[in-house]
């Protein structure tokens, strides 16, 4: 009993030790963003790398809300007043990310709702024909996109980035696994209570698969907020412009301003880091939910 508590406690000691080592690994990008968008130009290019900044500087941040403006909004003829171009970059990119979110999840849950306790000609055709949909690159299909978007008169919208992520096949798959597993009993159960479809999704199906929703929409939301190809291809007007683009147009054709791309990505580090910690405990549950499912 001694030696196989000995073993369980140094197996403990050296999981921690993995667990702090790969935290560091993580954490430490990070950090050396954040850190270098306090630093002095010099430091930054310093040969020798200063692992804290022995001056800090806010420069950085003021070159990024002053080299660039744009009106805070623009609704026809009606334009607002002139703030920073980052401030509306990042309004531009916090509205595609939280509406992408939105509109992802809803049809989502209700997708998989309707694919995993409902059945109707076609089901597994349909669903055989998601789930190839997700092999396929989004390069496959940018042709034709960009044209449909042209056709709406979407192009060089903000909507343009945001309705090809709708009915993500992934978030299909993801909301029909979790559906299939709630008893479809309980559905039954609101039908004889005399519920409609509308009253059973909301009342009962959707509270129960709101882990895998608060996973999703993580997931949805990181990638939205990630995807600069799509918004390269899709937005060109200095005021339509993400985070990530804008940051990109600041910089000189023949050098590299690395403070000014740190101070970037710190300001746009922030949205993401707050929705994982407002979803993380759904996005745990959800991830439970998958391991023990069956």
């Amino acid at each position: 009993m001694s030696k196989r508590n000995g073993s369980s406690r140094g197996y403990q000691i050296f999981s921690l030790v993995v667990l702090i080592v790969l935290a560091l690994l993580f954490l430490f990008p990070l950090y050396w963003i954040v850190t270098g968008a306090l630093k002095t130009p010099a430091a930054i290019n310093s040969p020798t790398p200063q692992w804290w900044p022995e001056e800090f500087t806010l420069r950085n941040f003021q070159v990024l809300f002053s080299k660039r403006s744009a009106p805070l909004f623009q609704i026809g003829s009606l334009t607002g007043p002139t703030i920073p171009g980052a401030i509306r970059w990042l309004i531009n990119t916090v509205f595609m990310a939280v509406m992408a979110m939105l509109l992802t999840c809803a049809t989502a849950a209700m997708a998989g709702y309707a694919l995993a306790k409902k059945r109707f000609t076609g089901r597994v055709i349909l669903f055989s024909l998601i789930v190839a949909a997700m092999a396929l690159p989004k390069q496959v299909i940018l042709i034709p996109l960009i044209r449909e978007m042209s056709s709406l008169g979407l192009y060089d919208n903000i909507w343009a980035v945001i309705l090809p992520t709708v009915g993500w096949p992934f978030g299909v798959f993801l909301m029909k696994q979790f559906a299939e597993g709630i008893p479809t009993e309980m559905v039954e159960a609101c039908r004889i209570d005399g519920a409609n479809e509308w009253r059973t999704f909301t009342d009962v199906m959707f509270p129960m698969i709101k882990p895998g929703v608060g996973a999703l929409a993580i997931f949805t939301f990181i990638n939205s907020w990630n995807d600069y190809f799509m918004q390269l291809i899709m937005l060109t007007s200095s005021s339509n412009l993400t985070i990530s683009l804008g940051i990109a147009t600041m910089q000189a054709e023949n050098s590299t301003d690395y403070g000014l791309i740190m101070a970037g990505a710190s300001l746009a580090a922030i949205p993401i880091i707050v929705v994982f910690l407002i979803f993380q405990k759904y996005f745990t549950k959800g991830i439970t939910m998958g391991a023990v499912k069956g």
